[in-house]
């Protein structure tokens, strides 16, 4: 009998070194961390071109100023409104969206509506995560989950910060500001590899000091 091939049955695992991220553009590799989940890059680059396009070009694009780091908390921080800003300003745009679901048992519906995602176009969902209390992480992952399961996303993208970045926000004197229980890479990826995300790909950028600039 032939023996079977050793990836079948094998339980996918978030990667760094798949052939699919050796392929972004080397300034992406350089500026940012980069992981996947089920294949999420080659899913993107491949079936999206346009949405993926736009990700690397805003990725490309930004910059981590120091006056964001210093600037005072608020609702939405700067990082993350420079983000989201250069996303809404694509053409055709990308959009904040909240999907109207409902859940239907013997005729009787009830609402079931999902979390609002911060980017959203054409089957691609992208979530910033700058500085948030690190449950927004499950709340993410298990929205792309069920949108994914619901057909109306097929990529999830998770934009969040470098573990490393810690040591330069204390050099700035703002490490209390973001501490050990807000969102980073070291709290992002044991959800994703513990399934958090179900059968959605997933596609996850760590921001990197390779991006700070002077300002």
């Amino acid at each position: 009998m032939p023996k079977k091939p050793k990836n079948i049955g094998k339980p996918p695992e978030v990667l760094a070194d798949s052939q699919s991220l050796k392929s972004l553009p080397d300034d992406i590799r350089k500026g940012y961390q980069v992981y996947e989940w089920r294949h999420a890059c080659a899913i993107l680059s491949n079936d999206f071109p346009s949405e993926y396009n736009d990700i690397i070009e805003i990725l490309r694009n930004f910059r981590l100023n120091r006056s964001a780091i210093l600037s005072p908390g608020g609702q939405k921080s700067k990082v993350a409104s420079a983000i989201d800003g250069a996303f809404y300003g694509k053409n055709p745009p990308w959009i904040e969206k909240n999907f109207s679901t409902q859940i239907v048992v013997d005729g009787a519906s009830t609402d079931s509506p999902t979390h609002n995602v911060d980017c959203y176009r054409n089957g691609v969902a992208v979530e910033i995560e700058w500085n948030n209390k690190d449950p927004f992480f499950d709340r993410d992952l298990n929205n792309f989950r069920l949108l994914f399961d619901l057909r109306v996303v097929s990529v999830g993208v998770i934009i969040t910060r470098s573990d490393a970045l810690q040591d330069l926000f204390d050099q700035l004197g703002r490490g209390k500001s973001y501490g050990a229980s807000t969102t980073h890479l070291s709290k992002l990826l044991p959800r994703l590899r513990g399934g958090g995300g179900g059968g959605c790909p997933v596609l996850i950028f760590g921001i990197t000091q390779a991006r700070y600039v002077e300002d």
